[in-house]
Parts: structure tokens; C-alpha cells; sequence
């Protein structure tokens, strides 16, 4: 009996530590990137705020998440917003694949209506959702490899601006009824979104410009999972180009991908100083 005992003691306290170990993890992280936020909040006298979605484990099997932009973030952000002075500058770090039209489209109305300078910094990506958030701020910074993308509303599997190429290809009696609502759908949403990136972008490149990308980016020139580089940007009137703080490399590298058992990618990681001859 002793024996069985002690054997179900182990099980039990090998469950309770297996159950324990990525809760502290977790919470150490986060402890790290509060410190983080803080010591660069200070730096610059901002408000920071962190829009990241990677995958990251938080179940006890370890199942990786995929996140996007979705209605609690926006909740969160606006009360981040809500929360700042009007005369306290706002920087918002974001890495995303995008998301819900909704929610980014609250974002970016709050972000434009700070009354103090508002800077998005890009260390990565910002696709989709994350690009409308990111066309709201004074200012954008992104690093020389990062990309944003185009804002072309998705209906379901398949882009808005291909429904409509679709349908007009054919015959009207031709197209069966569900076909024709989708067509309607992807027709409204390809003007409000167009019609939303026009607004937000028309203080700051008037109102000729501000169209003309306004169109670029909503009507379907590009596939949704166009790269748009700084250079790019800089083309549209948009400058993005420049030196990230050390701080936000610091913060995403305490948003880590799940542990596999064997990595895709290696490398010592520290910076190296090239060599005087």
C-alpha cells in the first residue's frame, strides 16, 4: 500500500507542477513586459500601448492560440486612451495579422481623435486591420524590414473586389441569388472601408491624396497579403522609415512563439561588432 501510495503522490504532485510551471512563466513574462513598457514610457514621457498578436502557449497542453484583432481589443484600447491625459503623447507598439473592421475601425477613430501626437511603431508586420490602425497615427515607424498591407474588406473566403470582377463577368440571370447578396455585400464594404481610410488620412495628405491611396489600399490593387514596405509608404506620403527605440525589440522578444521540439530558426542572439581590420 505504501508503495501505491507513494507512486499516486508523484502523478499527483507531477500534475500540480506541470499545471504550476507556464502559469509562472506567463506571469513572469508579463511582470517583464510591464517593466519594459514602463522603463520606455518614462524615455519618452508617453503613454504606451502594446497591440501584439502571436502565438503563444497559454493552455496546460500547450496548444498554441492564434489571435487577431477583435472586440475586447478594441475595449481595451479605448480605455488606455480614455485613461491618458489629452496633453500626454500616445505610442503604440502593434504586430498583427488584422482583424475584425470593427474593432480597427475604433481603434483608428480613437488614435486620430488624441489630441496629442500618437506614433506607431512596426517592428514586424501590421497587415489588414493593423494597417488602418497605423494610417490613424501622426506618425509611423517601422523597421527596415517591416511591412504593412492592404485594407480590402474580405467577405467570407474570398476578397470583395474578386466577388464583384465575378459577377460582372457574367450574365445577371446567369448568378444564383446567394451570389448576388455577396456582390452586394462586397460592394458596400469596399466603399465604407475606402470611404473610412479617406477619412482618416485626409488631415494629414489632403483631400486628392488622401483619396487616391485611400483607393490603392480598399479597392483590391494588391492581394490582401501585399507587402508594403517603408519605401512604399514614403511614395504615398507617408513616411515610415526610421530607428525603432531598443525598447520595442526588448518588449516583442517577451511575446515569444511556443517552445517546439526542434526550432525552425537558430542563431546566437546577441549583436555582434564587426571586426577592425
Amino acid at each position: 500500500m505504501g508503495g501505491d501510495f507513494n507512486f499516486f503522490s508523484i502523478i499527483w504532485l507531477f500534475i500540480i507542477i506541470s499545471a504550476l510551471v507556464p502559469a509562472m512563466k506567463q506571469a513572469k513574462l508579463e511582470a517583464a513586459r510591464i517593466r519594459l513598457i514602463r522603463d520606455l514610457e518614462k524615455k519618452r514621457k508617453s503613454r504606451v500601448i502594446t497591440l501584439v498578436h502571436r502565438q503563444e502557449s497559454l493552455s496546460l497542453l500547450g496548444i498554441p492560440l492564434t489571435r487577431y484583432i477583435n472586440i475586447e481589443d478594441s475595449e481595451q484600447v479605448l480605455r488606455a486612451i480614455r485613461y491618458t491625459p489629452d496633453d500626454m503623447p500616445i505610442d503604440l507598439l502593434i504586430h498583427t495579422p488584422g482583424g475584425l473592421v470593427l474593432a480597427s475601425e475604433q481603434i483608428a477613430n480613437a488614435l486620430k481623435n488624441h489630441p496629442s501626437k500618437v506614433t506607431v511603431f512596426v517592428p514586424h508586420y501590421a497587415m489588414s486591420g493593423g494597417t488602418m490602425i497605423a494610417l490613424a497615427a501622426d506618425e509611423i515607424l517601422m523597421d527596415g524590414n517591416a511591412v504593412l498591407g492592404p485594407v480590402d474588406p474580405q467577405i467570407g473566403r474570398y476578397p470583395a473586389v474578386s466577388i464583384l470582377k465575378a459577377v460582372r463577368a457574367k450574365d445577371i440571370n446567369e448568378v444564383d441569388d446567394e451570389t448576388l447578396i455577396l456582390y452586394d455585400v462586397a460592394e458596400k464594404a469596399i466603399k465604407q472601408v475606402t470611404n473610412r481610410v479617406y477619412e482618416i488620412l485626409l488631415d494629414r495628405l489632403g483631400e486628392e491624396k488622401a483619396r487616391e491611396v485611400a483607393a490603392s489600399l480598399a479597392s483590391g490593387k494588391w492581394t490582401h497579403d501585399y507587402a508594403i514596405t517603408c519605401s512604399e509608404l514614403g511614395e504615398m506620403g507617408l513616411p515610415a522609415c526610421g530607428l525603432l527605440p531598443d525598447e520595442i525589440y526588448e518588449i516583442m522578444d517577451k511575446f515569444p512563439q511556443p517552445q517546439r521540439t526542434r526550432p525552425s530558426v537558430e542563431f546566437i542572439p546577441i549583436p555582434y561588432e564587426k571586426e577592425n581590420k
